[in-house]
């Protein structure tokens, strides 16, 4: 089973100008679904936690756990990155020890000064064993784990300072929000992008990828966006297909009240929202790394 950090990964996604996805993961049935639409596709897959999920299914050694029995058992071939998402420092410490291929840092709430000290010192910690690292500057709009921003422009010069400690992959917020997008949301910042393009020669992070127009994604892939995350879009769907196999009384025909059946529906529209979402990223098939990235 190929777990790998997302290093090379990414780099080689913005070199070839298409993004791989960030999907969140939430349970057993969705860490099956993302892996099974994954290898159907025959492309590289991060999966992440966020610090909630992450203490919901019980710790970063249970999930990092979960994911390897998952794809061990599914007979999984490709690429895997598991990564923290928006972690703070005690997280992020806490997933590399744990054994996280990737991790998040996100600081953006802090002192300037004191996100890229604490940066630099997730650097030190998880380049020392393999482990590749996300920064964040700028806000991303919404709520990530209570956690709420206002959705403000990056910074040129701070994500050039920020790229400078050593990280592997910068976020950057250009007026992207996480959650459902509200119906006056102006749309992204492709000036700031562009600006943060030039200045960084990093593979950069969409965040709040769920419910941006598609063109919009697409250019913002075409322009250095290597990694696009997305969790809102597959919940939808899960809940989507949950609701119509309840209402439609499925679960009372027979044993459809079985958690096996009752979730397979909403199982497969993640696969079917993974496949979908990868598909017009234009995410690669791989066989192995680093040899196919190269």
């Amino acid at each position: 089973m190929p777990f790998v950090r997302g290093t090379e990964l990414f780099q080689a996604a913005r070199k070839g100008h298409y993004a791989i996805g960030a999907f969140n993961t939430n349970n057993l049935e969705w860490t099956r679904a993302l892996l099974q639409g994954a290898q159907d596709l025959n492309v590289p897959i991060l999966i992440q936690t966020s610090m909630g999920a992450a203490k919901y299914m019980g710790g970063y050694k249970l999930c990092k756990a979960l994911i390897e029995l998952e794809a061990e058992s599914m007979n999984i071939t490709v690429p895997i990155v598991i990564h923290l998402d928006h972690g703070n420092y005690e997280a992020a410490k806490e997933a590399i020890a744990a054994g996280y291929n990737s991790v998040m840092f996100d600081g953006h709430d802090l002192p300037f000064e004191e996100n890229v000290e604490k940066t630099k010192e997730i650097v030190k910690l998880a380049h020392a064993k393999g482990i590749s690292v996300e920064a964040e500057v700028g806000s991303i709009g919404g709520e990530e784990d209570g956690v709420i921003g206002e959705g403000e422009l990056a910074s040129v010069e701070e994500a050039k300072t920020l790229a400078a400690t050593g990280i592997d992959f910068l976020a950057a917020g250009i007026g992207n929000i996480h959650g459902q997008y509200p119906a006056n949301w102006k749309g992204l910042h492709f000036d700031r992008l562009q600006e943060i393009a030039d200045a960084v020669d990093l593979p950069l992070v969409l965040h709040g990828g769920s419910g941006i127009p598609q063109d919009q994604v697409e250019k913002a892939i075409s322009m250095g966006i290597s990694k696009l995350n997305i969790n809102t879009e597959c919940q939808l769907a899960f809940a989507k297909a949950t609701r119509e196999y309840i209402l439609a009384n499925k679960d009372q025909e027979g044993k459809g009240y079985d958690p096996r059946k009752l979730l397979a529906p909403g199982t497969k529209a993640i696969t079917d929202t993974f496949k979908e979402i990868s598909g017009w990223m234009g995410t690669r098939s791989v066989k192995m790394v680093p040899e196919e990235v190269k």
